[in-house]
């Protein structure tokens, strides 16, 4: 540390850079996967494994809309989660959320002649400022 720089070197978790680099990277999973385990201790048991999924999503035709998450993960059991860091303010962030989630639904829809309606769940989780 110097007198210029008094904290040594840090990353801003509020930047996409910082976000990513903390909680995106197989090297800092654990902090991840504690982060989730603190924040949805009372809606499911704790998350011990997690991998992480492709961020982008396409829309079925090239003209449409497509979602590209901050951090997509799969847990243990065929949970999904997409974590989204929003700073900027937007008009519409809650119903962009829901279209993000809901490519990940409609993805679990398989082909065929029967519907069981069983879907995993799907947690959307927004850190906002």
């Amino acid at each position: 540390m110097t007198p210029d720089k008094p904290y040594g070197r840090y990353i801003d978790l509020f930047t996409d850079f910082g976000f990513k680099r903390i909680f995106g990277t197989e090297r800092n999973k654990d902090i991840l996967i504690d982060f989730l385990n603190t924040l949805l201790a009372n809606d499911l048991p704790p998350i011990k494994t997690l991998t992480y999924l492709d961020k982008e999503k396409a829309g079925k035709k090239q003209e449409e809309r497509k979602a590209i998450f901050d951090l997509f993960c799969e847990g243990e059991n065929g949970e999904k989660f997409i974590i989204e860091l929003q700073r900027a303010a937007q008009s519409y962030f809650k119903d962009r959320s829901l279209y993000y989630a809901a490519f990940v639904i409609q993805e679990q829809g398989r082909r065929g002649k029967n519907w069981d309606y069983s879907l995993t769940p799907v947690y959307s989780i927004s850190i906002m400022d």
